[in-house]
């Protein structure tokens, strides 16, 4: 679990599960993602990051907001996957409900994460990535001090040649 000031990061459990399904299938979310999720596609993310939890020891965690227990999205770091040819690396990643938007959660979520992945667990580098159309997170990028690296751009496997996701931004931030 990492506390924040105003928020906890900590594994998903199955408690969870009805409030992950709401945001994965939160359409203003889903606009960022390539889609909104349904259950079925939410339940199997989760049973993703579990998983990746239980491996690894860390992963994509629940961000609630203590003030009234709200899960209000998910912040976490967690290995690059196999078919995304990025080789062995982390990333950090964040979505959270839009009426959480604009309140620096992201920003305090992500800085907890990155924190953790490099004092706790001595990651050399972590990456995040997003559509080149998505302004707001290069923002966060930004804000917890990621550099964007162009060299490491890419257009992402999982979207169609002419989807207008597929372009996507590398940004990169060492210890």
């Amino acid at each position: 679990m990492i506390a924040t000031d105003r928020l906890v990061l900590r594994p998903a459990v199955d408690a969870d599960r009805d409030a992950i399904a709401a945001l994965n299938a939160h359409p203003r979310v889903g606009e960022w993602l390539g889609g909104v999720r349904d259950r079925a596609e939410s339940d199997a993310f989760v049973d993703r990051v579990q998983a990746h939890q239980a491996e690894h020891g860390f992963g994509f965690w629940v961000v609630e907001r203590p003030a009234d227990a709200r899960v209000v999205g998910m912040t976490g770091i967690w290995w690059v996957p196999e078919e995304m040819a990025m080789g062995r690396i982390v990333e950090i990643g964040w979505r959270f409900l839009p009426d959480a938007w604009g309140q620096g959660y992201a920003t305090e979520a992500a800085k907890g994460a990155l924190a953790h992945g490099f004092e706790a667990l001595g990651l050399p580098e972590i990456i995040a990535f997003t559509a080149r159309a998505n302004l707001a997170s290069q923002s966060v990028m930004r804000r917890i001090g990621m550099s964007h690296d162009p060299t490491r751009d890419f257009d992402h496997p999982g979207l169609a040649e002419d989807h207008p996701l597929r372009p996507h931004v590398v940004y990169v931030a060492r210890p």
